[in-house]
């Protein structure tokens, strides 16, 4: 291949998404890194997509949106050196090299073609995937702050996998004030508010001014990218061990539990963690430019 990439990406949806949405942030953010290591970089998605780093190539839901998953040849634009999917295509584009990251938990006892990429090591040896790479995030989306408030925080689905049960009871027993985000729920406790499904400024804006996220897993995260939003943030993770989380929490950064009981007792000494500190763990290694060289190593067949 040539030293400079043309790199296809593809993902069903308008992008960039103003409210939730992992995966279809990770896209934009691959889009960018690819682009400031200087790849050509085309984008196939809904129309009304504008990501500035990224030539659109528009496709129809009703072309994507069908059982057997859209056929993107007749889309791909000559020239282009590698097609890369987010998501699952049936019959993926034989005349060039090709490649899909699997975003989700599969179902046991599922094979997975070669060309699956999975997001974390844990991700990949539970589902027998080869390659993994862990995500990245763009520093500028977010806002630092060395001063934090008085609140803790819960950023997720209120699904008992997410733990948010776990976060109510173990802030409250650790004396500190808890804001939900993620969905509404009426409540009278004092130091519990529910802020509801948060996005943007105002996510950004909470992320910052928490002392703390709290991320009690009860499954297993193929990666936890609210993990690295609030440590680019400057805010400390207390995390079960469970799926990637151990790849992604450091002791500078963070600390986890295997029970509730375990994750009140560390919860004071994110108290003393220098932000600076939380900051750099993703700066050194999960920044959307870091995610998008190890994704070039592996378009190249490096790795």
């Amino acid at each position: 291949m040539a030293s400079t990439l043309h790199v296809v990406l593809y993902h069903p949806s308008i992008l960039p998404v103003h409210e939730y949405g992992g995966t279809e942030r990770v896209v934009v953010w691959l889009a960018r890194g690819l682009a400031e290591l200087g790849h050509r970089v085309s984008l196939i998605a809904f129309p009304g997509t504008t990501v500035p780093e990224a030539t659109l190539i528009p496709i129809a839901p009703r072309d994507a949106l069908v059982p057997a998953g859209a056929d993107l040849r007749r889309l791909i634009p000559p020239g282009a050196d590698i097609v890369h999917a987010h998501v699952p295509i049936k019959h993926p584009p034989s005349e060039w090299p090709f490649v899909w990251t699997f975003h989700g938990t599969g179902r046991p006892g599922r094979v997975f073609p070669a060309s699956t990429i999975a997001l974390s090591a844990d991700h990949a040896a539970r589902h027998g995937i080869a390659r993994w790479v862990h995500n990245g995030l763009d520093p500028a989306d977010y806002h630092f702050r060395a001063d934090k408030g008085s609140r803790d925080l819960f950023l997720g689905r209120l699904h008992s996998a997410k733990g948010w049960r776990w976060a109510v009871r173990g802030a409250r027993r650790s004396g500190h004030p808890l804001t939900v985000a993620g969905g509404w729920r009426p409540s009278l406790r004092p130091g519990l508010r529910f802020a509801g499904q948060v996005g943007g400024a105002r996510k950004a804006a909470l992320l910052a001014e928490s002392r703390c996220l709290w991320m009690p897993a009860q499954w297993d995260e193929p990666f936890g990218l609210t993990t690295i939003e609030a440590m680019v943030s400057g805010t400390p993770v207390l995390g079960t061990r469970r799926g990637a989380l151990p790849e992604i929490i450091t002791p500078a950064s963070g600390a986890m539990g295997d029970t509730l009981k375990e994750m009140i007792a560390l919860r004071p000494s994110l108290d003393a963690l220098d932000p600076e500190g939380v900051r750099a763990n993703v700066l050194e290694r999960f920044t959307h430019v870091g995610m998008a060289g190890r994704y070039v190593e592996i378009y190249r067949g490096e790795t």
